[in-house]
């Protein structure tokens, strides 16, 4: 299969960046997006070129390193995918493909395809934790959790923090991660201790580090690929109103 690419570059965060494109022939179905960039490296470097440099880490989905906008969507045409699941399966022969990093101020580009996502750890610092001191681990029955709210739980629980939301959304919001965090533990008993303290911490550092409102449209839900919902978001406004009128 032959594939165009016009790929992003950019050496670093205080210069322009432009696309560049490139042909590549001899592409598997079989590869992933990920592994077609590979191929694509070992081909500019056999050239004498500097390689596209791109974040992967255990490309198993489940690291939330590798967060591209190929052709104009977050991780791709698939639907509940990372970009490392995105196979080329997707794409057609003779394809153009385009490639380039989350666009939000908060997520600014370190080098071509590759940003710097700090802005999420401090999200988790400010508030993504239980620090309750809450002894050694109680015997499994000892804390009385419903089935329903641990489900919830736990389908908030497996966000992986790529980033994919912020690109969706045209104000580059990052309330569907915040939420995720805030459901994750607000659901559960040992979270309530500082439940109020947690909501107004990480509403207000968001705020702070340039994300945008909420656009109400769905594009974060939609563009997920771990496919966490709006409601998350509903629950993080109720968790911050109460915490500011009780």
């Amino acid at each position: 299969m032959k594939v165009t690419l016009k790929i992003w570059r950019q050496e670093n965060r205080q210069t322009k960046g432009k696309f560049v494109t490139y042909e590549l022939d001899d592409v598997s179905k079989e590869m992933t997006f990920l592994e077609m960039l590979d191929y694509l490296n070992e081909k500019i470097i056999k050239e004498g070129g500097k390689p596209v440099a791109f974040d992967s880490d255990c490309r198993e989905g489940i690291c939330g390193s590798c967060g591209l906008y190929i052709n104009g969507r977050p991780n791709g045409p698939q639907k509940g995918v990372t970009t490392c699941q995105l196979s080329m399966n997707a794409f057609k022969d003779g394809d153009k493909i385009i490639v380039e990093p989350w666009r939000s101020k908060a997520f600014p580009v370190i080098k071509d395809l590759v940003i710097d996502r700090t802005a999420f750890d401090e999200l988790i610092q400010a508030g993504g934790y239980i620090s309750v001191n809450t002894g050694a681990a109680p015997e499994a029955n000892s804390i009385p959790v419903s089935k329903e709210k641990s489900d919830r739980a736990f389908d908030a629980g497996i966000c992986i923090g790529c980033g994919s939301c912020v690109a969706a959304c045209k104000n580059a919001s990052a309330m569907l991660f915040v939420s995720a965090k805030i459901s994750q533990l607000a659901l559960l008993p040992q979270g309530q201790v500082e439940a109020k303290e947690r909501v107004q911490h990480l509403v207000e550092k968001m705020d702070a580090l340039g994300f945008g409102n909420c656009s109400n449209t769905g594009a974060c839900e939609a563009e997920c690929p771990k496919e966490i919902t709006l409601v998350n978001i509903a629950r993080m406004n109720r968790e911050f109103y109460s915490s500011k009128v009780s």
